[in-house]
């Protein structure tokens, strides 16, 4: 990269991304994806029933975030693979890019100007995160599910992106590209991504849930909330 202060472009600023840059989550682009090509009748009468199972994904979520995402991607199985990343564009656009927030944008921008790689660590799926990544200049960690034949299996290619495994994949890509780790930033919302603000010299909590904006009170760690709106910050 070029164009950035001397000493900087050796560092980088990894973003989670659903509810961190993004109003969104896993669930929200699954059920775009397979309502798509339903009729309104239709449409309403499976998100009645996909809100019930919903409530036990969140239990799972709450319980261990590494458990849910296995366990939600097995909704994928059997779900074409054409048809859903042709549809990735248009999901991007009537989905997430409609919930992105604003601040996170800038401090994509603002992380580029100053010469460091922006990437986005996220366990959400890989063909619908580009859209986003591409937008933003970013690379892009994410998940990828296996695929046989022209059907997703619902299993993912490795342990899903989440917890310790976000800040494994940084290490890597940190060592793959001369980044320092030390003088490098990350932004994540969730006590699950604690390991990857563990990981890097510059943690910022945005948007944090309770366990995660304790844990950044105590060591003094920035606190920034973010929205559609004006962000705001503070420091702990």
């Amino acid at each position: 990269m070029s164009g950035g202060p001397v000493g900087a472009a050796r560092t980088g600023a990894f973003f989670d991304v659903d509810g961190t840059l993004v109003g969104t989550t896993i669930v929200h682009y699954y059920a775009y994806l397979r309502t798509l090509r339903m009729s309104p009748p239709a449409r309403r009468a499976w998100r009645a029933a996909f809100l019930v199972k919903c409530l036990g994904y969140l239990v799972l979520d709450r319980i261990d975030r590494t458990w849910f995402n296995r366990v939600f991607y097995r909704s994928y199985r059997r779900l074409a693979v054409g048809a859903a990343k042709a549809a990735a564009a248009d999901c991007y656009r009537d989905v997430m890019r409609l919930k992105r927030f604003p601040e996170g944008v800038l401090r994509v921008e603002r992380h580029r100007r100053e010469g460091r790689r922006a990437v986005l660590v996220t366990g959400s799926i890989d063909f619908l995160i580009r859209p986003l990544a591409e937008e933003l200049g970013a690379d892009l960690i994410a998940a990828r599910l296996l695929e046989q034949g022209d059907r997703f299996t619902g299993e993912l290619d490795g342990p899903p992106i989440s917890e310790g495994e976000k800040a494994r994949r940084m290490r890597a890509y940190a060592e793959a590209n001369a980044i320092d780790l030390s003088e490098s930033f990350a932004y994540g919302d969730s006590i699950a991504d604690l390991p990857m603000l563990e990981a890097v010299g510059h943690p910022v909590a945005v948007n944090p849930d309770a366990a995660l904006e304790r844990e950044a009170q105590r060591r003094g760690w920035t606190i920034e909330t973010w929205g559609l709106g004006a962000g705001r910050e503070q420091t702990g």
